[in-house]
């Protein structure tokens, strides 16, 4: 799959409200993780936006207090990529945390056009108990997860394999529904890009020869600057 274009699309900050207009109707993917598990950073290499962020890592985990939308255009079709706020920041007050709770519930369980959820974990230090408890609960909400182990290009490649299968196995899920991805080189990116296509325009799977969709480096393209676009934290 390869990105053309991306913009802000809107936010929704109270539960019960509508996404954006635009986004009714189309396939939707939502980015789950805990606050600093470097959601904002993954967004931009997914996306493509390395050299103008489209969604801004901040150094104070929890300022996303919004369920942010982005549409984004892809050569297998448009799609909306949505960013919720990140969990577990002790510092946020409690109030603020129930309201967010509140939205992102609200969101996840009433939304028709939701294909999946992709879960962010730390591959450092793996689920931690506010990870173990999100994916409890997506499980509960019959949601397809894929996971997104971050920040593999912390470790070196032994201790990167061993973390992977330690986060493999504390998850309870098999391998191939996990993938080791750096946000600063690139690790992982054409990975996951062919995962949600298959996701999100599963009749595009194969080719008119019946082969799958070219992956690698050449297969993917820096997508013009998004129109109308917005910086939100991590």
């Amino acid at each position: 799959m390869k990105i053309k274009s991306v913009e802000f699309a809107g936010a929704i900050g109270q539960p019960g409200q509508a996404p954006p207009e635009s986004a009714i109707g189309m396939p939707l993917v939502a980015f789950s993780g805990r606050s600093n598990v470097g959601k904002s950073s993954l967004i931009n290499r997914l996306l493509g936006r390395t050299r103008t962020a489209i969604a801004r890592v901040s150094q104070q985990p929890g300022k996303t207090q919004e369920i942010n939308f982005y549409r984004v255009r892809s050569d297998l079709g448009d799609f909306f990529l949505v960013d919720l706020p990140g969990y577990g920041f002790a510092k946020a007050p409690e109030p603020a945390r129930r309201k967010w709770e509140a939205v992102i519930h609200a969101f996840l369980s009433t939304s028709k056009d939701l294909r999946g959820v992709v879960q962010l974990v730390d591959l450092r230090t793996g689920p931690t108990p506010d990870d173990l408890r999100s994916v409890d609960y997506l499980g509960e909400l019959g949601l397809p997860v894929l996971f997104a182990l971050t920040k593999s290009d912390k470790l070196t490649a032994m201790k990167r394999q061993a973390a992977f299968a330690a986060a493999v196995r504390d998850l309870q899920i098999e391998a191939d529904q996990a993938i080791a991805f750096s946000s600063l080189k690139g690790d992982g990116r054409d990975e996951l890009l062919d995962t949600l296509a298959a996701l999100l325009f599963p009749a595009a799977g194969e080719g008119e020869d019946g082969a799958a969709p070219a992956t690698g480096s050449d297969a993917h393209e820096e997508p013009a600057e998004a129109s109308g676009s917005r910086h939100v934290e991590d």
